[in-house]
């Protein structure tokens, strides 16, 4: 069982924990499921997340499927490789193959979010 989150950026951790090993899921994805957060905010929840913290920080990546500039860049790359996610030849990850679904509706509720109202959001930059 999932606690509920009180907080949003609790919230964008919590969903975050979710994705599996070997999947991705975008930043605006991550911020759709949870109202009154932008792909923006995802990303400054994740920034300087290690990997004590429990949070796999670098499968969100942005909505082309790339990784974002940042210092970490080169150790997101790594950790994907890792789990078995493959880059292109522009550096994209397939998201129709490696892309997460994202949480089942029942997740959603234990986590107080409308698990409609996050469907509609989170895919709007599938």
């Amino acid at each position: 069982m999932i606690a509920t989150c009180s907080n949003k950026t609790a919230r964008i951790l919590a969903l975050v924990r979710l994705i599996p090993e070997g999947r991705v899921a975008s930043y605006g994805q991550i911020a759709g499921y949870i109202p009154g957060v932008t792909p923006r905010m995802v990303g400054f929840a994740l920034a300087g997340r290690g990997a004590t913290d429990g949070v796999p920080w670098h499968r969100v990546v942005n909505a082309q499927g790339g990784i974002s500039g940042h210092a970490a860049g080169a150790e997101q790359r790594r950790r994907l490789l890792a789990e078995g996610v493959a880059f292109d030849s522009a550096e994209r990850i397939d998201r129709r193959r490696f892309g997460w679904p994202g949480p089942d509706p029942a997740t959603l509720v234990e986590m107080g979010l409308d698990p409609a109202a996050a469907f509609a959001l989170s895919h709007r930059d599938q």
